[in-house]
């Protein structure tokens, strides 16, 4: 590994993959999930895990790539699915703002751990990204957005019913009384649930912006003469 390089760790237990980009000084630029883009040390970064390279064909020089990663340090919009973690590494290497995950997601005609069981097409989850990237609102993608916001919100609703069940089930294994011999796997049960109620919350706020995202544009635009 060496200055500017684009780094890559797996995380929870190898279900996704966290990205960053090394500083040159034993540090690493990453977009701490949900929250912002922080500087932290190459060892907290990996978390114990194996940190692995990722090459591009065509990456900026590594000076453009410091520069771009320094100049969004502390950054606060994190989005699972318009600006995560491999978006920040991918567009300070090469300029593109890009997330194979979510794009591999898409190409399966499903948002994958994000949806959850509940099918998005493809097709209609990356015109909704397109339209607020334009900030375009016609008669034509308006028919395409209102079936949009049908499908955002009923997901919603079934992560959130999803939600509320994971952490009723948490909170019946806390206030259990296991015997001692099965202490360990009590606490991991729970830590399971816990990390699952994190990660269903985590998607439901992403699901939540992208539907007040849709709603404002399609309002910002009726309301224009």
């Amino acid at each position: 590994m060496s200055r500017a390089d684009h780094l890559r760790v797996p995380r929870q237990h190898g279900l996704f993959l966290h990205h960053g980009i090394d500083l040159g000084d034993g540090s690493v630029a990453h977009y701490l999930e949900g929250r912002l883009i922080l500087r932290s040390s190459l060892e907290d970064f990996s978390d114990g895990k194996t940190v692995n390279v990722v090459t591009h064909q065509q990456a900026s020089p590594s000076g453009v790539t410091l520069r771009r990663a320094m100049s969004r340090i502390g950054e606060q919009r994190y989005n699972l699915l318009f600006n995560n973690c491999e978006h920040f590494a991918n567009w300070c290497k090469t300029g593109q703002h890009r997330s194979t995950q979510v794009e591999d997601y898409m190409h399966s005609s499903s948002l994958g751990a994000l949806a959850l069981g509940q099918l998005l097409p493809a097709a209609l989850l990356t015109g909704l990204g397109l339209l607020l990237r334009q900030g375009v609102i016609n008669e034509a993608s308006r028919k395409q957005a209102l079936p949009g916001l049908a499908q955002l919100k009923k997901l919603r609703v079934n992560l959130l019913n999803k939600l509320e069940s994971t952490l009723e089930q948490a909170d019946g294994w806390i206030h259990g009384k296991p015997k001692e011999a099965a202490m360990d796997r009590h606490n991991s049960r729970i830590r399971s649930l816990l990390l699952k109620g994190q990660t269903i919350a985590d998607e439901l706020a992403a699901v939540e912006d992208l539907e007040a995202r849709i709603k404002t544009l399609l309002n910002e635009t009726r309301a224009k003469p």
